[in-house]
């Protein structure tokens, strides 16, 4: 027993060093260009001359796309394994990206977003479940927040780069450019896959996976209320980022180019707020964090209703991104503990799923509410919405054990 405990330990502590680096990279990757039609929505609608209500097309599209390939992904990730869908999600976003670079019509562009969604649906079902099941649980928090230092570096360093090369090549020049590193990346990580001892490892994790015990009693009660969670409170704050940066340039004066390039602040603490997430959800366990964020993002969304182009807007862009940040990996935590071993690609696959689904159908109403009501009306009455929903949800979930032993 000393023996197996030794060996695992010393498998884990070698992912850390060895593997999970290759992880953060393809994150990285699979964010560069999925980070994109946000920052550049301003430029987008001005081209196009589009309606707040038809403006809100450019990220429902992308957002119903990628929620509906991270069913497939996820139910895929648990027969075929991880490699086929990160090379999709890596690779085939950076191939759309560069047809979004050639698209010259309102309806040639949704199209490729369409497309590039469908495709970026791949890469989280695959690889979080293989990372979590490769370390030991009480450092899955860990492992999943320095695996999001690379789709928060992408969120951060993106908007950044769009909003200099927009202001040279158009927006259009974002997608090409960095189609490159995408597509580089992917590369580098399918070859790393390829190796004999990154097979020999995904296989051990399999079998590990296989002997696992069943999840704690009434989980599917906490899946449930989660999900509601998501569908509710989470769908709304996300459609809420998506009309930031018009918010920023139609109400507080700021340029197109500063209103994307503003994005930055929202993820530059998930290069180290994530982690932070990861290591209060080992030391604290991760449902009191999920309740606690949840609530939080309510409060920052109406908190957008007293901010000015300076340093209160600055500050609440970055509670909200800290919010963001620290949540992501506990959720996954959390819904790793309850989910059963043989279904958890497939449940993560409904979790990311709902959560772009959400957003998506949302998105639309928050753009009709901000033409018949305005912003603040809009902030006001989301922000309500989702703290409302978090503190009901807190009272099914508040049970919930991560290092659960039948």
């Amino acid at each position: 027993m000393e023996n197996t405990t030794t060996k695992n330990e010393a498998a884990s502590r070698d992912f850390f060093l060895k593997t999970l680096p290759f992880f953060i990279m393809a994150h990285a990757a699979h964010h560069f260009l999925t980070a994109l039609p946000t920052p550049l929505f301003p430029a987008i609608r001005d081209e196009f001359k589009l309606s707040y209500t038809k403006a809100s097309l450019v990220p429902m599209s992308f957002a119903i796309a990628g929620a509906t390939g991270q069913l497939p992904a996820g139910w895929l990730a648990d027969r075929v394994g991880p490699k086929l869908l990160i090379a999709i999600g890596t690779i085939g976003v950076a191939i759309a990206g560069i047809l979004i670079g050639f698209s010259r019509s309102f309806i040639m562009l949704i199209s490729c977003l369409l497309l590039m969604g469908l495709l970026s649906g791949g890469y989280h079902p695959a690889a979080t479940p293989l990372i979590s099941a490769s370390v030991k649980p009480q450092h899955r928090g860990r492992a999943l927040g320095l695996h999001l230092i690379g789709g928060n570096s992408s969120f951060f360093i993106a908007p950044i780069i769009a909003a200099s090369i927009s202001s040279i090549w158009g927006w259009r020049g974002a997608f090409f450019t960095l189609a490159v590193p995408t597509i580089m990346f992917g590369l580098v990580f399918q070859l790393f896959l390829g190796g004999k001892t990154s097979r020999a490892h995904v296989e051990g994790v399999k079998q590990k996976i296989n002997e696992e015990k069943p999840p704690q009693p009434g989980y599917k009660r906490r899946l449930t209320a989660f999900l509601t969670m998501i569908i509710i409170g989470g769908g709304a704050g996300m459609s809420i980022l998506s009309f930031l940066t018009l918010y920023m340039t139609d109400e507080l004066g700021a340029s197109n180019e500063l209103a994307g390039g503003l994005l930055a602040i929202v993820f530059s603490s998930g290069l180290w707020a994530g982690p932070l997430g990861g290591y209060l959800a080992d030391r604290l366990g991760s449902v009191k964090i999920v309740i606690a964020t949840g609530i939080m993002d309510g409060i920052i969304i109406y908190a957008l209703n007293f901010v000015t182009l300076g340093p209160t807007l600055y500050v609440v862009l970055f509670l909200q991104g800290l919010n963001m940040a620290v949540r992501m990996p506990v959720t996954e935590v959390f819904i790793m503990s309850q989910a059963p071993a043989r279904n958890r690609s497939t449940i993560f696959g409904v979790y990311y799923s709902t959560m772009q689904y959400t957003g998506a159908i949302f998105t639309p109403v928050v753009g009709h509410m901000i033409e018949r009501w305005g912003f603040h009306f809009c902030f006001a009455a989301t922000g309500t919405v989702v703290l409302i929903v978090a503190a009901v949800i807190s009272f099914f979930i508040y049970d919930a054990k991560d290092n659960y032993h039948a």
